[in-house]
């Protein structure tokens, strides 16, 4: 998986039918900066509102999921969101000028095809993702359907359907690695059984459904004089049913291509958790309903378990910043470089770590019986971490100078002694204005907060 974030290179259009509006309209990725997310814009309307991909924000789960914002609704989000994360794109706008994207061929293959056009952007920002650390399950007794949630440093889906159905049988799919997504899972095509067609003609849920875009199951015998009635509400001149039940010889893609489709619908939904998963995902006869339950668990124990917003820090991924990167930004040099690596920064944060060892020269003066780390040292510690977040608004940050202006609110929370490693979270309170930078700045060791301050700096030119 990706360590950093991605968005597009330039926008791609794709335009096509809404499976269940029937309306035909544009739809427009466009690139968006660090920690956007996925978020769909209705051009077509006044004010030309933005609904965010949440799963506080879906509203219907009629054959598909509805999301709505701002007076703004999105139809059948699943398909889209699918292919965004199947390809570990993090940050895009999605420009809509009708109710709902486009249907396509019932499958994400098409938004695969068109993202991939125009390329993909890395982004100089680590991934925000949420890791699965303990079983979480969901189950409804009466569908037989059954969700959980189990740990690893990875993303992986499985899914099992089984509809009592002589012509699908039980299904299962896998994804043992994204990777896999644009061959495997991408190409599956949303499907439906006969004996539900007409009745969802009849409810105007699949105003634009059409063999070219769905996969009907003929699950029972069809007389001639039924066919007829199928092809009048299908507008064909001519349906007909092949001998493994697939109306008017539609050909499988996959032999399960049914139970890939309910995976690369379950990946659409969890989508709307907003956040990159790390865990292994099981599911039996998932749904809509039921994916979106489960997104609502999840996301209610990311909310429980990130509340105190402690940041994390894994060793093994590549910097934002290594330490001669930071040198090249930061003027200060031994013994006064206090920060090792950037390992998150954009237009409002920035994450920067510290490791202590014993043979920082300040220890030999420093209760040499007793070490501690001076608090001063931290706090110096944690204006160079701010230091970069302020210079990274500045084209040539090797032009400038930051100086501080003020300290206030400051706490000590434990000692930092030899052998910790602090991270450092500064975070801007307010737009940088006529060069004066506020922040709120932490410290962390081992999961607990270890010092907190807001700061005042000011960015100057040298030759100024």
């Amino acid at each position: 998986m990706n360590d950093k974030q991605h968005t597009i290179k330039a926008p791609v259009t794709v335009s096509g039918i809404g499976l269940h509006t029937g309306v035909v309209s544009n739809m427009t990725f466009k690139p968006a900066p660090i920690n956007h997310g996925y978020k769909f814009q209705r051009i077509d309307l006044p004010g030309q509102p933005i609904v965010a991909a949440d799963v506080d924000n879906v509203v219907d789960l009629s054959r598909g999921t509805t999301i709505e914002q701002n007076g703004a609704r999105v139809n059948t989000v699943e398909h889209t969101l699918a292919a965004l994360v199947g390809l570990q794109i993090d940050n895009v706008l999605i420009e809509l000028d009708g109710p709902e994207p486009p249907i396509m061929d019932g499958s994400s293959i098409e938004f695969v095809k068109a993202l991939h056009e125009v390329g993909l952007q890395e982004q100089n920002a680590l991934r925000n993702f949420f890791e699965i650390t303990q079983g979480l399950s969901y189950k409804d007794d009466d569908r037989g359907v059954e969700i959980a949630a189990l740990p690893l440093d990875d993303y992986r889906l499985t899914v099992m359907v089984d509809y009592n159905s002589p012509v699908l049988g039980s299904q299962h799919a896998s994804i043992t690695n994204l990777n896999q997504f644009e061959k495997e899972i991408a190409p599956c095509r949303t499907f439906v059984f006969l004996h539900e067609l007409e009745m969802l003609f009849k409810q105007n849920l699949i105003k634009g459904g059409d063999l070219d875009n769905a996969i009907v199951i003929v699950d029972r015998v069809v007389k001639d004089d039924e066919l007829t009635h199928l092809s009048e509400l299908l507008q064909k001149q001519k349906v007909e049913v092949k001998e493994e039940g697939i109306l008017n010889n539609t050909e499988l893609r996959f032999k399960n291509e049914p139970a890939r489709h309910k995976l690369l619908d379950l990946l659409g939904d969890l989508a709307l958790i907003g956040r990159p998963i790390k865990g292994q995902i099981l599911a039996a006869r998932p749904g809509h309903a039921a994916n979106i339950a489960f997104a609502k668990k999840v996301k209610k124990l990311i909310h429980e378990t990130t509340i105190k917003n402690v940041p994390t820090y894994d060793p093994k991924k590549k910097p934002v910043m290594d330490i001669n990167q930071i040198a090249a930004t930061l003027p200060h040099r031994y013994p006064f470089l206090l920060i090792d690596k950037i390992i998150h920064l954009d237009d409002t944060m920035v994450m920067g770590v510290k490791n202590i060892t014993m043979n920082e020269p300040f220890f030999q003066g420093h209760f040499p019986g007793n070490p501690v780390l001076p608090g001063v040292i931290q706090i110096e510690a944690m204006a160079q971490t701010g230091g970069i977040l302020v210079l990274n608004t500045v084209e040539k940050p090797e032009d400038y100078w930051t100086y501080f202006l003020g300290i206030d609110k400051c706490r000590f929370k434990r000692k930092v002694l030899p052998g910790d490693t602090i991270i450092f979270r500064c975070e801007l309170l307010a737009p940088i204005k006529r060069g004066i930078a506020k922040m709120s700045g932490q410290a962390f060791v081992g999961g607990q907060l270890v010092m907190e301050a807001e700061m005042s700096a000011s960015i100057v030119k040298k030759d100024a």
